[in-house]
């Protein structure tokens, strides 16, 4: 009696979990299809930007309304700036690679990011990985070679800007691993966006009047500002989604649902865009997946090993 009425919770916040992440892998990519609208008249600087104003905007109601605290220890200042800026170029560089690159072709590239994470974690941080999930992170290498060599071929050195978006969120993702633990995420969401509005900010005001169609800001005009505020819009409310739903259900329950997002924006391209993945990036596409779940059932299984290792009795 007592074990089945311990299983229901774990069951009622698992489920949220994954309602929560499937919610993610829906609005992230009506994110970057108001980038990519915002991106035709607004340079990609100012679209950064709006990102992550629009963004400290609307949660500053939710931390007064919750009564939580803006304080953050000294400690975690260098994180916070850290994740900041980490999340503020990965965003640039996504943005300048969408306003010209599919949908599809971009974020497939970028999903090279958890392969990147596996093996920094292997080299730089001591974690231990065993070499059929490094193979995996080879493998999902290659598919991406499959996505950009197509991508570069029609659009130049801007198909390898997904690749600094997937470096700098993967190193985001290093350090999110430590304050999240330490930060509530409606707070740390909050200060995400205002140090990354203060990168931004002085970066424009730099950039005004010197004719790089990139940073220098222009005043949008009629429905960019639509574009703007959706793009601040689902950037608050996709990673909010993400961030409680790794608080309710396990990482390993819920990574393999993220490879959803990409279905997802191969749809919203072609019906707003009329933009499809050719045969060779629909290859690299497969692979990246393939390769990307084959790592989570990999990592299942060591820790369901190293469960039943902690569980077994001494001899």
């Amino acid at each position: 009696m007592t074990n089945g009425s311990a299983s229901i919770p774990s069951t009622d916040r698992i489920l949220p979990g994954v309602a929560l992440m499937l919610g993610f892998c829906l609005t992230a990519p009506l994110l970057d299809v108001a980038a990519k609208l915002a991106s035709e008249t607004v340079p990609v600087g100012q679209v950064t930007a709006a990102r992550f104003v629009v963004q400290c905007v609307l949660m500053a109601p939710f931390v007064w309304i919750m009564g939580l605290s803006l304080h953050v220890p000294r400690s975690h200042w260098l994180a916070l700036f850290s994740r900041a800026f980490l999340l503020f170029i990965s965003t640039f560089c996504f943005i300048a690679a969408i306003r010209v690159m599919p949908l599809a072709d971009a974020l497939a590239i970028v999903f090279v990011e958890p392969f990147i994470v596996l093996l920094v974690g292997k080299f730089y941080l001591g974690e231990e990985v065993g070499p059929r999930r490094v193979g995996a992170a080879i493998v999902g290498f290659v598919g991406v070679l499959f996505v950009i060599q197509p991508s570069f071929a029609a659009f130049g050195a801007v198909a390898l800007f997904p690749i600094g978006t997937a470096v700098g969120f993967a190193f985001y993702i290093l350090v999110t691993r430590g304050l999240s633990r330490q930060v509530h995420p409606v707070t740390l969401q909050f200060h995400t966006g205002l140090v990354a509005s203060l990168f931004c900010i002085p970066v424009m005001i730099l950039a005004e009047g010197t004719g790089w169609d990139l940073l220098d800001p222009v005043w949008p005009e009629g429905i960019a500002w639509v574009w703007l505020l959706g793009v601040g819009f689902f950037a608050a409310v996709s990673h909010m989604m993400m961030t409680y739903a790794l608080s309710l259900a396990p990482s390993a329950t819920l990574a393999p649902l993220q490879y959803l997002e990409l279905p997802m924006a191969t749809l919203l391209g072609y019906l707003v865009f009329r933009d499809f993945p050719n045969t060779l990036t629909q290859i690299g596409i497969v692979i990246i997946i393939g390769a990307g779940l084959y790592m989570i059932h990999r990592e299942r299984v060591t820790a369901r090993r190293l469960v039943s290792e902690r569980a077994a009795p001494p001899f």
